[in-house]
């Protein structure tokens, strides 16, 4: 819903009805993940995308009969490869999209959900989307402090409160299974929890030129970017216009700071591209002893590399924590520039997050995605 936000609270503040589409599940190579949107208006306009182009003439119709009757419904796209091809989806992949009105009555927090998102603060929103005809369509919003309206179920709304929280927390969006009174270990009833996290967080550690090519990589993929050294000299944000903010400090008391003020978690990408012992050792240090973070790597050359692991053993670091580290940083793309190392960079976080392995696909079979299996 993200994506097609303004459009849609836009409508929804004229007080006029919306179809909303979508994707809620994705099975084998689907071209785009849940939580992806795309909507129908009255007037005949068409916002956004749930497969990058491939079903959305279908979703497009399906739209105009979700405002023409009121009834929300759950559509698969792409049931095997023969019919993909009849509706478009030649990938082979599976789209599960569910369709649903949206106005002032259907969803009476929008206005509240599309504020918290702007002012990053989380919030969820959880939809039955399968189940007795009913309950198809009731949702709960949950914020970390309190929670508007219900699914139609005590029992269920005790449930997804726990479970779209947790979802939240790590900043996932996925389908739930319930039995059609919230019963965990039951079936029946499907819940799609869409995660409105604030983005994760990308802290850079020395004010180089290699740093501003990685922070305007890092603001590319939707990280929240920091970029920090101790010499105000060099960290200015004039030189780093990709970056949200920069901070003057030594890196690992600020790391340290971050870390008990709960602002580091699993989502976090740190990058140590400071390359010298007296600022990358102690913030190494206090990095590798983090319960978690989501990526860490350090520049830096072989003789760099095998030097800085020494430093690390000699204050007391494990071979277990060490292994966390991501040294020498980024694939091995051949290189050169700051650009092409922040490329480098971005693509070994995005390997290690989906568990790619960072060869060239022309020179693999099977599937493209990692897990799929076609």
């Amino acid at each position: 819903m993200r994506d097609v936000l303004d459009s849609l609270v836009s409508w929804w503040d004229g007080g006029k009805s919306t179809a909303l589409a979508t994707v809620v599940a994705t099975f084998r190579s689907a071209p785009r993940q849940p939580g992806a949107s795309m909507l129908v208006g009255t007037g005949g306009e068409a916002v956004g995308s749930v497969s990058g182009g491939c079903v959305e003439g279908a979703v497009y119709e399906l739209g105009n009969q979700v405002l023409g009757d009121g009834r929300s419904v759950l559509q698969r796209y792409g049931v095997s490869d023969d019919d993909a091809f009849a509706v478009g989806l030649t990938c082979g992949g599976i789209l599960d999209v569910f369709v649903e009105k949206i106005d002032q009555e259907t969803f009476p927090q929008l206005r509240e959900v599309v504020e918290a998102i702007k002012a990053e603060d989380p919030v969820a929103v959880a939809t039955v989307v399968a189940g007795p005809v009913e309950r198809i369509g009731k949702r709960l919003v949950l914020w970390p402090d309190r929670v508007e309206g219900s699914t139609g179920s005590a029992r269920l709304d005790d449930a997804l409160r726990d479970d779209a929280r947790g979802l939240l927390d790590a900043g996932r969006n996925a389908m739930l299974h319930y039995g059609v009174d919230g019963q965990r270990r039951g079936e029946g009833l499907d819940v799609f929890v869409e995660s409105f996290a604030p983005p994760p967080r990308m802290i850079v550690f020395g004010a180089i030129d290699f740093a501003a090519a990685v922070a305007q990589m890092g603001s590319f993929l939707g990280y929240r970017v920091t970029v920090c050294d101790a010499r105000p000299v060099f960290a200015t944000s004039s030189r780093f216009p990709g970056a949200n903010e920069v901070v003057v400090e030594w890196p690992h008391r600020y790391l340290k700071a971050e870390a008990e003020a709960g602002r580091i978690d699993g989502r976090t990408a740190i990058c140590v591209l400071t390359h010298d012992p007296k600022f990358d050792v102690p913030v190494l240090e206090v990095a590798l002893r983090l319960p978690e973070f989501g990526y860490l790597g350090a520049m830096g050359s072989r003789r760099t590399h095998e030097d800085r692991l020494e430093r690390l053993r000699e204050v007391g670091l494990t071979e277990e924590e060490l292994a966390r580290m991501a040294s020498p940083i980024g694939l091995d793309l051949g290189a050169r520039t700051p650009e092409e190392t922040a490329v480098s960079i971005a693509a070994e976080m995005i390997a290690l997050h989906w568990g790619g392995g960072g060869n060239r696909l022309a020179d693999r079979e099977g599937p493209i995605h990692v897990g799929a299996t076609s």
